[in-house]
């Protein structure tokens, strides 16, 4: 299956999960009066809405490239994610509230009736989150999914959060019902955290940060692995939504003709390009005898270890300003 069907089908079956979910702790937390199941039906209810709106971002992210997306539609999946980021976190201010009021009342703590039905709706939910959070999370860096990730995220801090809502119903139920709202508060801080993590993850998406530095040495090293490529400098790679960018020089001997340059020069690009994470790549060929060697001490180190230390071989030492 393609990666635009994957993803979407990803993205119903959370969205008919969490709406399952929602349905249930709402019916139990009526029951139950357990602020603890109330906050964890109020971050169902946002996991719902953030669902549906992961559904749709991953239909448009998932759209083939047209005329005014020659690149495809993949760059909308940060945005995505930020929006999920923001659901997350009126969750948990909201749940924060819940539980700090009531731990700050002047009444007594409400009681909690129906501790087994409480308990029995809590371990399912821990249960369910954490089959999603292994389903997204494969799913997610297999396909490069960042909106999917994100959701992942959720539900693995959700298996944690139905945790502490069961401690607090099993206080709750046990006599000590202070560690209903409890709960609710530590319930909120998973929640928080989460939409913290999202936040994190995906901003470098937007402002075209540098990808990890083993994702920038396979890069350098597949352009060095070439048999005619001497060396290679002013290598750039950066995130442009979720994928990869790459433009560098590398430089092969002057007296290969231009039929031969090209050659090399797809040969690089097509390597380099077939790196899971790498959408473009825009390669410069440069005679290795113009001395174009830049100051860049982690291209020289890298290229050093490629050829084994033999850095005359590689040519990857600046030439002296006599040569230039």
């Amino acid at each position: 299956m393609d990666r635009r069907a994957t993803v979407r089908r990803v993205g119903v079956v959370i969205l008919v999960v969490n709406l399952l979910l929602a349905v249930a702790k709402a019916i139990v937390w009526q029951v139950t009066g357990s602020l603890a199941v109330g906050s964890e039906a109020v971050n169902s209810v946002a996991d719902v809405a953030y669902s549906a709106v992961v559904v749709a971002g991953l239909f448009l992210t998932t759209q083939p490239p047209d005329f005014e997306h020659p690149h495809g539609h993949e760059r909308i999946e940060p945005f995505v994610s930020l929006f999920v980021a923001a659901g997350v976190f009126v969750a948990g201010i909201g749940v924060a509230y819940s539980g700090v009021t009531a731990l700050v009342s002047a009444g007594p703590p409400r009681t909690v009736t129906g501790g087994p039905l409480a308990i029995a709706v809590l371990v399912a939910t821990g249960a369910v989150k954490l089959l999603l959070y292994r389903y997204c999370v494969r799913v997610g860096r297999r396909r490069d999914s960042p909106a999917l990730v994100a959701t992942a995220l959720d539900n693995r801090n959700d298996t944690f959060t139905a945790l502490a809502a069961l401690i607090g119903v099993l206080g709750a139920t046990a006599g000590f019902p202070l560690l209903d709202p409890l709960a609710a508060v530590a319930v909120s801080v998973g929640i928080l955290y989460t939409g913290y993590e999202i936040v994190r993850d995906n901003v470098g998406y937007l402002v075209g940060a540098a990808p990890p530095e083993d994702l920038r040495a396979e890069i350098l090293d597949r352009a060095l692995s070439h048999p005619e490529v001497r060396g290679a400098h002013d290598v750039v790679a950066h995130y442009v939504g979720p994928e990869v960018d790459v433009s560098l020089h590398i430089e092969v001997e002057g007296e290969r003709s231009l039929f031969e340059a090209h050659d090399i020069e797809t040969e690089v690009v097509d390597s380099i390009r077939s790196i899971a994470a790498v959408d473009d790549v825009f390669v410069h060929v440069d005679p290795k005898e113009l001395g174009e060697w830049k100051e860049a001490d982690d291209v020289r180190i890298a290229a050093e270890e490629v050829t084994e230390g033999d850095e005359q071989e590689a040519d990857v030492r600046p030439p002296d300003a006599t040569d230039r």
